[in-house]
């Protein structure tokens, strides 16, 4: 059985689903009560408190580890979910991390995300570690204006990254938990192209087939959104990225494909999915 935490989201819904799709037992973890795919088991429970996993590693032999905002703050306890895999008789863990434990190791919510990188490597487990750069999935922040005003907002307007798409993520996260071939990769996990949000703007636009506006922010506006859901160092270490991206950051892996044998997503292939969010 194969436990997958953060289960509703960008990442844990498409693997949830690509691991029932494959006959595997899956029991979903989220925060909130949440519908699943047909014969995949839920538990509801709050990983800022580590104890109450513990029914739902109850029989599994993998876990998907996804850590939401709050485990990245100062006083959070993270690898304390790994000891409980441990205990639970898990035999392999794979980490959703960041791109930035490697690119910007000084970062303080680096920081704290390399040390659960070390718990993993550490534990005993067979592991493997994803480290994505930005989502493709960022993008849904722009919807209600897309809707209301038909505009994109967004501060560093032709700064690009190379964003990717959750679902790549996903299927490299459901290979790495069923195949052994995995083990013991860390994988940086980005899109084919730079892109920047200016351009993301005009590929919502010529999906929704209408004109889509853009408005630059400034750091301070963009920042006070930011940290009513994430802690003000993870909102400060991402700005820094966005506004400025080094060499490793523009740098276009090859581990989707090296994974899963074809070339990653581009931004255009997530909007065409997700178009009815900007309608």
């Amino acid at each position: 059985m194969i436990v997958v935490t953060g289960a509703t989201g960008n990442v844990g819904l498409p693997l949830t689903r690509a691991l029932a799709e494959a006959g595997e037992q899956v029991t979903a973890v989220s925060r909130r009560a949440a519908a699943v795919p047909d014969g995949v088991r839920h538990v509801q429970a709050d990983l800022a408190e580590p104890q109450g996993l513990i029914s739902a590693l109850d029989g599994a032999e993998a876990l998907f580890l996804l850590l939401s905002g709050d485990l990245h703050a100062p006083d959070a306890r993270p690898a304390d979910l790994i000891d409980l895999a441990v205990a639970g008789g898990v035999r392999r863990v794979v980490l959703l991390s960041s791109q930035g434990v490697a690119t910007r190791p000084l970062g303080p919510s680096r920081i704290a995300m390399r040390a659960v990188e070390d718990a993993v490597r550490g534990s005993g487990l067979d592991w493997a570690v994803l480290r994505p750069g930005g989502f493709a999935s960022n993008a849904l922040a722009w919807a209600e204006s897309v809707r209301t005003r038909g505009t994109v907002a967004a501060p560093f307007g032709d700064v690009g990254v190379p964003v990717v798409d959750p679902a790549d993520i996903a299927e490299v996260a459901a290979a790495c938990l069923l195949d052994d071939r995995h083990t013991g990769g860390i994988f940086a996990l980005t899109g084919p192209e730079v892109i920047t949000p200016r351009q993301q703007s005009e590929a919502i636009a010529a999906a929704l087939g209408s004109p889509v506006g853009f408005h630059e922010l400034t750091r301070e506006e963009a920042r006070a959104p930011m940290v009513r859901f994430v802690p003000p160092e993870l909102a400060d270490d991402t700005l820094d990225i966005i506004s400025a991206p080094n060499p490793a950051e523009l740098r276009i892996s090859p581990d989707v494909e090296r994974v899963l044998g074809r070339a990653p997503r581009p931004f255009g292939d997530w909007v065409a999915r997700n178009i009815a969010a900007f309608r």
